[in-house]
């Protein structure tokens, strides 16, 4: 499920970017999405690749790793982000949720620490 207000668009410092048609309110779901689980050893073979960008860790130990499908690979960080994403080892799931009301045109943006609020450094750097 992708909220149909979603879509992806470029931007030059940042490449493909997700962005809302209409304001949405806090506390939204905007996508619900499928992910492929690979186990550590695929993550070696990953990481030499363009895809080490836009792989999660996964599972409770964080010892296996998963392309997320849809949208989820395209939502760019924050450290502030709008948007906060939540994992279910069990459903082998991922999922976006609004943090606070956003406007119509706005970028949606998640923290790649895990929480929408976490000032820890990524290992890349941001704009």
């Amino acid at each position: 499920m992708i909220h149909p207000s979603l879509y992806i668009d470029f931007l030059e410092k940042k490449g493909k970017c997700v962005f809302t048609t209409e304001a949405i309110p806090a506390g939204v779901v905007v996508e619900i999405s499928p992910v492929i689980v690979m186990q550590k050893t695929d993550r070696i073979h990953l990481d030499k690749t363009l895809l080490h960008d836009y792989i999660f860790e996964w599972g409770e130990q964080k010892d296996k790793c998963c392309m997320a499908l849809g949208f989820i690979p395209m939502y760019n960080h924050a450290y502030e982000s709008n948007c906060e994403y939540f994992m279910d080892f069990e459903e082998e799931i991922i999922f976006v949720k609004t943090v606070r009301e956003l406007q119509k045109g706005e970028e949606l943006t998640i923290n790649y620490n895990g929480d929408w609020n976490d000032k820890a450094k990524v290992w890349f750097e941001t704009i």
